[in-house]
């Protein structure tokens, strides 16, 4: 071998190595959202006519896509909430979930600035240099197209149970409180009222839970108000027909991997008269021990938050809630964790199960969803294990199948309603979507995904085919 065949050899090695590394780097890449993540130029939040989404003032449909930065104000500084803010908008989210008086020793442990938030832990007097952060963050927010879910109060202030409090509300001053931050916050564009706190409503919290949402509704009518019950329950429970309670909330909690606790809240919830909208907004969080018993039962992982989120939103939930564990605790080295948490919030902020929910959120928002409703109906598969539970929800032009596991789906097109559907594959993990093409639908079809097991989840969707549709994942454009 010549001089000059050597280098052209050693070159041709180089370009290989080169090209390797090069696609790794592209496959790793995340597709992340360009832009502000809402565009508040739409005007005011409001229920929709059918009373089962949130819209804008001006009809155009919202997608609540949170995430629980439970801690955000109370252990964040201003660079790292930031950070915390802006990598939450590249991943799509639209609202992050955050509390004012915070669970972890929030009233008598500063924030970064060395603030607490009330003087002498009386809730009629508050200190003005803890809620101008508060107030930094939710403009800062803004700025990047993000709505706060703001939580006045953590429940442990009203009803101490398991938590640090100490309780510091009666009916009264819950009143005084949520008057004084409904005063203050009632013209910032971008607040979801989220009252209660990991809390019954019932008891002797009932009061003061109603007498907090009196005091901000008799000031703020420019926000729509929800409640944040404790695990296994929803609002509903206790302030369905409250009238300061907009839309309600469930939290299906940290110890179910199965279907089950969506077949029983969310349709509870979905079945109520007069019709709310309403949503997970407290799943299993991504790395939180499956009931709090790691070495028994592991750790919840992206397959487990992608579930929930399909789950939750084609059986009737208009939004989804995303958490981790160690960023609703925002834990560093020198915090003690809360409910074995094992990571640093910062290390855990680009988990898979992070990612996908930007998957989650242009797969619905590529479909008219207003109109959209469950359909368990179309799946006929019997005997359903409720681990592995197929659920399917429509809109009137288009159906769309969740199999959480890549098991055979039989599906029973004549319900479509249509002579012709085109149908799709969606990948839950990437996003991606693969044509199937046109088929008539007098008949029953069983559709074989492209992969199987735990963590091979797949959307079938069907679109009726005089609708041309652009592919899932492509946002719908109703003038097409």
């Amino acid at each position: 071998m010549n001089q000059t065949e050597k280098l052209n050899f050693i070159m041709k090695i180089l370009l290989t190595i080169l090209s390797i590394f090069f696609i790794q780097i592209i496959t790793a890449q995340e597709v992340k959202w360009l832009g502000k993540s809402v565009d508040f130029s739409h005007g005011k939040l409001k229920v929709s006519e059918n009373q089962r989404f949130l819209v804008f003032e001006d009809g155009t449909p919202f997608f609540y896509l949170a995430d629980t930065g439970w801690e955000l104000f109370h252990r964040l500084s201003k660079s790292d909430a930031e950070k915390y803010l802006e990598n939450r908008r590249e991943k799509g989210f639209t609202v992050i979930q955050a509390v004012i008086l915070a669970e972890l020793d929030g009233l008598n442990t500063p924030n970064m600035e060395g603030e607490e938030p009330l003087i002498n832990n009386d809730p009629t007097k508050i200190n003005e240099k803890y809620f101008q952060h508060v107030d930094w963050v939710i403009k800062k927010a803004e700025e990047k197209g993000i709505f706060i879910g703001l939580l006045p109060t953590w429940g442990d202030k009203v009803d101490k149970q398991w938590g640090v409090g100490p309780v510091i509300f009666n009916a009264e001053n819950a009143e005084k409180y949520g008057e004084i931050v409904g005063t203050r916050y009632k013209d910032f564009k971008n607040i979801i009222w989220i009252n209660g706190g990991d809390r019954q409503g019932g008891g002797n919290n009932l009061p003061v839970w109603n007498a907090l949402a009196k005091g901000i509704k008799k000031v703020d009518r420019n926000h729509l108000m929800t409640f944040h019950p404790m695990g296994y329950n929803s609002s509903s429970k206790w302030f369905h027909n409250e009238k300061w309670l907009d839309f309600n909330m469930m939290q299906t909690g940290h110890s179910e991997r199965s279907y089950e606790v969506y077949s029983k809240l969310m349709v509870a919830d979905y079945n109520l008269k007069p019709a709310k909208p309403t949503f997970d907004g407290e799943p299993r969080y991504e790395d939180h021990p499956h009931n709090w018993k790691p070495e028994e039962l592991g750790w919840f992982d992206d397959a487990d938050v992608r579930q929930a989120a399909y789950w939750n939103l084609f059986t009737g939930g208009f939004g989804h809630t995303y958490g981790c564990h160690a960023i609703w605790q925002m834990l560093t080295p020198e915090r003690k964790p809360v409910g074995f948490a094992r990571n640093n919030w910062y290390d855990d902020i680009d988990l898979p199960g992070a990612w996908d929910m930007i998957h989650v959120r242009k797969i619905m928002e590529s479909r008219p969803f207003v109109d959209r409703v469950p359909f368990q109906e179309i799946v006929q598969n019997e005997n359903q294990k409720m681990t592995e539970f197929i659920s399917a929800t429509r809109g009137k032009d288009y159906v769309m199948v969740y199999i959480p596991t890549g098991r055979e789906a039989i599906i029973d097109l004549n319900r479509c309603g249509w002579p012709k559907a085109k149908g799709w594959w969606y990948n839950c993990k990437t996003g991606e979507a693969t044509e199937i093409g046109k088929m008539k639908t007098n008949q029953v079809k069983t559709f074989s995904t492209k992969t199987g097991g735990r963590g091979n989840d797949w959307v079938l969707v069907l679109d009726k085919a005089e609708k041309s549709f652009k592919a899932p994942g492509i946002k719908f454009n109703p003038r097409f």
